[in-house]
């Protein structure tokens, strides 16, 4: 038998996985408990106890919550507890149907409706019964994937599919089963578009391959066999580019376009989706410049996915919507080497479930969504020859401030049990009406066992008049640095703390409470070592004895130098070890690796004490008190110097020593510095005057020659046009002679 017909015969069968659950102990983990409201939020198995006077002097009202075995046994009566219970009802609850009804809905579940109050924490186990009729309808679509990769196992698929079609027929006299098929769009780089590879996507030696698609819808719902066989066995191989295929535009448009597939409206719908590669979701398409984001509606022309080209892949989270909006259950029957990216997928998708091809055996799971602080088991299943009983356990995690519904019912099935649920989170403790109680000293009423004072008073029994005093004022008294009041170990009663009793006997004390003498630090198991008292969380500690604990005998042996100083003076003695300044190492304090070196932080004085020069030389003694002693030597001991600049850029050297205390120091200067050499002033004046000259007459001569050296180019240039000057000696061919003759009148000839 395939896979995805031993999935078919499981879901639309009776059988179903136990689960046991292990008993859970009954605690109460109290968290701040001030009214019996808030106990009984703080733990599922918490419980209020409302007597009078139950409380001892020095307790809290906290102490009134506990499990209901710790409030009788500190002698709380049962009729004064208060533990809300759950609450069920069943509101609609018609019997199950035998056969399907030609007319009317059958009722395959019971109960329909349901209403449950719930104390939060605390679970509630009801029974849901499911029967099948016979010959309920069930819709199959069947999804091939027909890219080239499932060529060699096409024959295998279209077996699968008649083996389908009978598991169906043999479940239900209502069965239909459909028929579709997919590759990818047809666009690069998902598809070649070469004309003659559209038109044969596969391997030249394939004789039988259809031209590349998307989507094809092939077949509606039909119960003609002989019909589903003969379309079946017409597929093809087709073909794409990458690994990756249309997958979930197939189902998207398999999901719904409800009309032309043929889904009916009472039915069970199934999709058995069967492919041996990955899948493409939103955002792939703009590989092929697709920017159009599915907007998860039907697009069908002739039976093709009009828009596989035009617009992208679904996300995984609206093919998901789409499958439950539709009530549509999911079936991958898979390749073994996809079952692991499919079971991925099946996580994110509701009522899905996934099988391998070529194996024959298969564990169903299902998962499904309902509101977060929900906690919902499926237990126990009773079975019998013709229902399933299941133990049904709700749990409300916290309380909620309205009513909820959600609904419960079999996978891929139409039947639904509609649960309305609501939480108890308030306390009916049925006090008597008195206005003005003796318990609460007639200034307050009694509400589960607590005062509530009238405006004025305060206190546990309201014994406290604040008169003309605001309460928040009083209520501040407790506080210490606008904190928790009296630290959360008291109350406060007319602006003083009343301190509580500890489980050991001892009280808190202290202005705000916030002392107590049992959480000190422990040595070997004993407070204070056993060789002091706790006051206030400190050890106080015995004669001859300190340390946090009291752990140490005092002695200051292991702290003392050579020289006879405790710790160098640069640090204290404690437990027989020294505990240095910052920066100092044990165990004598003597060094300091990440301090400034001396070198550096005493040069100034150095150049003071030794040369009355630099910025200290005017007040030099009250500005170098930390080197005690120094002396002018003529040589420096062995070892590498200490040398600074001064004011006069002389190198001065010197040695300096720390001594016991954090900044104590003896230094030897050496009287000889090292002064660099005075420049030759005139020297370099004279040198400057002289070079200025040069440099002046050099130019001038550089000047002069770029002159002389141009006008010899234009004199020869000149010279060079003369020579070849030429003068023509013929007549100006326009040219005539003066031929006017003007005589002097006066000119007698003579």
């Amino acid at each position: 038998m395939y896979p995805c017909v031993s999935l078919l015969l499981l879901l639309m069968g009776r059988g179903a996985i136990p689960l046991v659950l292990s008993e859970e102990v009954k605690l109460c983990s109290k968290t701040v408990i001030n009214s019996c409201s808030d106990c009984i939020k703080s733990g599922a198995y918490c419980t209020w106890c409302k007597q009078l006077n139950f409380i001892k002097p020095g307790e809290q009202e906290a102490a009134r919550c506990d499990t209901w075995a710790q409030l009788i046994e500190r002698g709380c009566m049962e009729e004064d507890i208060i533990s809300p219970k759950n609450y069920f009802s069943s509101s609609k609850n018609i019997s199950l149907s035998n056969t399907a009804l030609d007319k009317g809905e059958p009722i395959q579940l019971r109960p329909q409706e349901v209403n449950l109050k719930l104390r939060p924490g605390l679970p509630h186990t009801f029974t849901l019964d499911f029967q099948r009729v016979e010959g309920y309808p069930v819709d199959l679509y069947y999804l091939m994937d027909l890219s080239y990769s499932m060529e060699d196992d096409l024959r295998s698929i279209k077996t699968l599919g008649n083996k389908l079609f009978n598991a169906l027929q043999g479940i239900t006299k209502k069965g239909q089963i459909g028929f579709g098929s997919f590759v990818d769009k047809t666009v690069l780089p998902f598809t070649n578009t070469n004309p003659e590879k559209l038109n044969k996507p596969c391997a030249e030696t394939e004789m039988y391959c259809q031209p590349a698609f998307g989507y094809r819808h092939v077949l509606s719902m039909t119960g003609n066999k002989a019909e589903f066989e003969s379309e079946v066995n017409k597929q093809r191989i087709s073909g794409n580019l990458d690994s990756p295929e249309g997958t979930l535009d197939a189902i998207m448009q398999a999901a719904v376009c409800g009309e032309r597939i043929g889904w009916r409206n009472s039915s069970t719908r199934l999709i058995v989706l069967t492919t041996d590669d990955g899948f493409h979701m939103a955002g792939d398409g703009k590989l092929a410049g697709i920017l159009e984001p599915n907007d998860e509606r039907c697009y069908m022309d002739n039976n093709l996915y009009s828009k596989s080209n035009e617009m992208d892949y679904p996300s995984v989270g609206q093919v998901a919507n789409q499958l439950e909006k539709n009530n549509i259950q999911p079936i991958f029957a898979v390749t073994k080497n996809m079952e692991k990216v499919y079971r991925e997928l099946s996580k994110m998708i509701p009522k899905s479930e996934v099988g391998v091809l070529n194996t024959f055996s298969y564990m169903i799971h299902s998962n499904k969504h309902y509101p977060n602080r929900l906690k919902l088991f499926f237990l126990n299943p009773l079975l019998n020859s013709s229902q399933v009983s299941f133990n049904v356990t709700v749990t409300a995690d916290e309380c909620m401030q309205s009513e909820i519904s959600f609904l419960i019912g079999p996978l891929g099935m139409k039947d639904k049990l509609k649960v309305s649920l609501s939480t108890l989170c308030k306390c009916e403790c049925n006090d008597p009406v008195t206005v003005d109680s003796p318990y609460c000293n007639g200034k307050g009423q009694v509400n589960c066992g607590m005062c509530s004072c009238k405006a004025g008073f305060v206190g546990q029994k309201c014994e406290c008049s604040i008169g003309e005093k605001d309460e928040s004022s009083l209520r501040a008294a407790c506080r210490k640095d606008n904190g928790t009041e009296c630290e959360g170990r008291g109350d406060c009663v007319c602006g003083i703390c009343q301190c509580y009793t500890l489980p050991g006997g001892s009280t808190y004390y202290g202005t705000n409470c916030e002392c107590e003498n049992e959480s000190c630090e422990k040595f070997q198991n004993k407070l204070c070592g056993g060789n002091g008292k706790c006051r206030c969380k400190n050890c106080e500690c015995k004669p001859g004895y300190e340390g946090t604990a009291c752990q140490c005998k005092k002695s200051d042996e292991q702290c003392r130098t050579p020289s006879g100083s405790v710790c160098s003076g640069r640090g204290t003695c404690k437990c027989n070890q020294c505990k240095c300044m910052e920066g100092y190492q044990r165990p004598y304090c003597l060094t300091c690796p990440a301090c400034q070196t001396t070198c550096i932080t005493k040069g100034k004085c150095i150049e003071c004490l030794g040369f009355q020069t630099g910025p200290f030389s005017k007040n030099c003694s009250q500005a170098c008190t930390s080197i005690s002693e120094f002396k002018m030597v003529e040589t420096l001991p062995p070892g590498k110097p200490c040398d600074v600049r001064d004011v006069e850029s002389c190198r001065v050297f010197f040695a300096i020593k720390q001594l016991d205390g954090e900044d104590n120091y003896t230094a030897q200067i050496l009287k000889t510095r090292e002064c660099p050499k005075l420049p030759n002033i005139y020297a370099i004046i004279g040198g400057s005057i002289v070079g200025v000259t040069v440099i002046g007459i050099l130019i001038l001569l550089f000047i002069k020659v770029l002159f002389t050296l141009q006008d010899l180019k234009e004199y020869r240039k000149f010279m060079n046009e003369a020579q070849k000057t030429r003068w023509s000696e013929n007549k100006n061919p326009i040219f005539q002679e003066a031929t006017t003759t003007v005589a002097n009148p006066t000119f007698s000839g003579e």
